[in-house]
């Protein structure tokens, strides 16, 4: 079985902690010895994971990105399948929230949205096979750990999968800049899926139509948009704070 290299100490202590079998040797670049490297180590060394030593420059070569002076080898990437939806739905209490970014190619944007979709609480981040960016090692640092803990599911039709979601009773909410209401405005309280489209391209037609609601995010400045993991982390925050706010029985 082929391996692959994850680096930065996110991203590997997020290993280590949530999928230590995956976890075959952990890399520590010479002279690495402060509290938050020991506190890896400590980790590796309860879960039995081999631990090496190697020189900078030869971890540079291994991997395109700053590695902060860990690298771990690991089994392959986990991306789930649409199966894993059901599951994950039928396991859930509560009103879902689910994120799905429709043709995300950068692998820095899907990495920050991994990481927003889990600090606000969503259930998966959903993506179509083609044209889309996928769990690489980049994807992984970027992330800070959240690649490790919340589902990247891959669907072959994504348009199909949101009509399959909407007989589940969950709602569709995409953005697009000429939409009339705001972000602020909609109600996101209930089961929502909240669509985010590709970089400059925004939402596919096919994908627009399967929305129940079309939202904005108002910009007050003189920029037109931002970019897309900044406006998947406002719109998935204010989901969360709406739906704290009905929790705690205020409006």
């Amino acid at each position: 079985m082929s391996l692959e290299k994850i680096y930065g100490v996110h991203a590997v202590e997020a290993l280590l902690r949530h999928h230590p079998k995956r976890v075959k040797q952990v890399w520590l670049a010479e002279g690495r010895s402060e509290p938050r490297v020991q506190a890896l180590v400590e980790l590796a060394t309860q879960n039995k994971v081999a631990i090496g030593q190697a020189e900078r420059r030869e971890m540079d070569v291994w991997v395109e990105g700053v590695h902060q002076g860990v690298v771990a080898d690991v089994s392959p990437s986990q991306v789930w399948g649409e199966a894993m939806l059901d599951e994950l739905l039928d396991r859930t209490e509560g009103a879902p929230l689910l994120l799905v970014l429709d043709g995300v190619t950068d692998p820095h944007n899907l990495g920050a949205c991994l990481r927003s979709a889990d600090a606000a609480g969503a259930l998966a981040v959903i993506v179509p096979k083609d044209k889309s960016a996928t769990l690489t090692p980049v994807v992984r640092k970027v992330a800070c750990g959240a690649a490790e803990v919340i589902p990247l599911v891959a669907v072959t039709n994504l348009a199909r999968t949101l009509e399959k979601l909407q007989q589940r009773g969950l709602w569709v909410v995409g953005t697009a800049g000429e939409a009339e209401v705001s972000i602020y405005d909609q109600d996101l309280t209930g089961p929502t899926i909240l669509i985010m489209g590709a970089e400059g391209k925004g939402m596919r037609r096919l994908t627009r139509e399967h929305c129940d609601y079309l939202v904005h995010l108002p910009m007050a400045g003189s920029v037109s948009s931002l970019n897309v993991s900044v406006a998947t982390g406002v719109c998935l925050f204010e989901a969360q704070r709406q739906r704290g706010a009905k929790a705690k029985g205020k409006k």
